[in-house]
């Protein structure tokens, strides 16, 4: 049995009746918060930590979203977002914010169950020491960007780019296989880790950042190219 330490913050009790005693037979030991100054006293008393919190956005007292900045300044401990608010707006927002992933209501106890793990899991994974010798060709470029395997640096036009780690995978895995058509469920796969439940926004709001940072014009990408109805693609050839 699971020994993992949530905090379950939801103001609509008949929600966190549902979740909450669903997940302690999962094994977990469930902390539960009703508004938002609840959660942040909860998150900040906790002893030990709690493993990961779900979140909803919709909060009396203090919004979802500022009790999730509160626990990014002290904390990166996993941080999954509950919302019946279905918007990109907000899906991109929670993300920007620091959340781990995304959930909109009404959803199923299984999903919540395996994002948890999934969400856990990541958190606990430990990067293996390297022990063969990189590549020689640890820099590759596409017309004005460069993208250092080994740093994990990325310029355009000369000027650093700062990518979180989600979107320097995307464009890893963009930048190695150029003109290769890939799903959002094989790019989810490939950097996530997790097997793929068809929650596209996720794809999507890391897709529109990552252009944002190394596009001139993102609505009119010149890297990645979406072929739409199936996927993306590197068009460009690296050098």
């Amino acid at each position: 049995m699971s020994s993992y330490r949530l905090l379950l913050v939801e103001d609509d009790h008949s929600i966190s009746e549902m979740v909450g005693p669903y997940l302690e037979k999962e094994g977990y030991s469930v902390t539960y918060a009703y508004d938002g100054l609840e959660a942040e006293h909860k998150f900040q008393q906790a002893d030990p930590a709690f493993d990961l919190i779900i979140l909803d956005l919709m909060l009396p007292h203090r919004s979802g979203m500022d009790v999730l900045q509160t626990i990014r300044a002290a904390s990166l401990v996993p941080v999954l977002i509950l919302s019946a608010k279905d918007g990109e707006v907000d899906k991109a927002l929670g993300l920007g914010f620091g959340a781990d992933d995304y959930l909109s209501k009404p959803f199923s106890l299984i999903e919540l169950t395996a994002r948890i793990k999934a969400a856990i899991r990541r958190a606990n994974y430990t990067v293996p020491p390297v022990t063969s010798t990189p590549a020689k060709d640890q820099r590759i470029e596409i017309g004005g960007l460069v993208v250092d395997m080994e740093t994990y640096e990325v310029e355009r036009e000369g000027t650093p780019v700062r990518l979180t780690s989600k979107e320097f995978g995307i464009l890893k895995l963009f930048v190695t296989h150029p003109g290769r058509v890939f799903t959002k469920a094989q790019i989810y796969a490939s950097v996530w880790n997790d097997p793929y439940y068809g929650d596209e926004n996720i794809i999507n709001v890391h897709m529109r950042r990552l252009r944002e940072k190394i596009e001139t014009d993102p609505s009119n990408p010149q890297y990645i190219k979406t072929l739409w109805g199936i996927g993306y693609k590197l068009e460009v050839e690296p050098k």
